[in-house]
């Protein structure tokens, strides 16, 4: 990821409602969830859903899938790991040591 990428996520995330679709789609895990489930989940409109959904989708923070009429959406472990990856590649001047505690967090049990 580059710096332009990181700044597209940080600028989607930077929002209350897309930050807590993201946390929802993180939670929601492999099963996803349909845009009228984040919607009634999160107690927004459709149509200001379908706005956040897009920006989330266009920062690589989000993937969606067709489901005959309908669309379930997922976090995107990817572009989250992409994220990440582009705060901690510089971490700790030479010493992993010092990174392993973050890394352990971030670590699914």
């Amino acid at each position: 990821m580059d710096t332009k990428d990181a700044l597209k996520a940080f600028a989607a995330l930077s929002q209350p409602t897309r930050l807590d679709v993201f946390r929802l789609l993180i939670k929601a895990g492999e099963a996803g969830m349909s845009a009228g489930d984040i919607s009634d989940a999160l107690d927004v409109r459709q149509n200001t859903m379908s706005a956040n959904l897009s920006i989330l989708a266009q920062s690589g923070l989000i993937r969606n899938e067709r489901e005959g009429r309908s669309i379930r959406y997922f976090a995107d472990m990817d572009g989250m790991r992409a994220l990440l990856g582009f705060l901690m590649e510089d971490c700790c001047g030479g010493c992993p040591e010092l990174c392993q505690p973050v890394i352990d967090e971030l670590i699914c049990c």
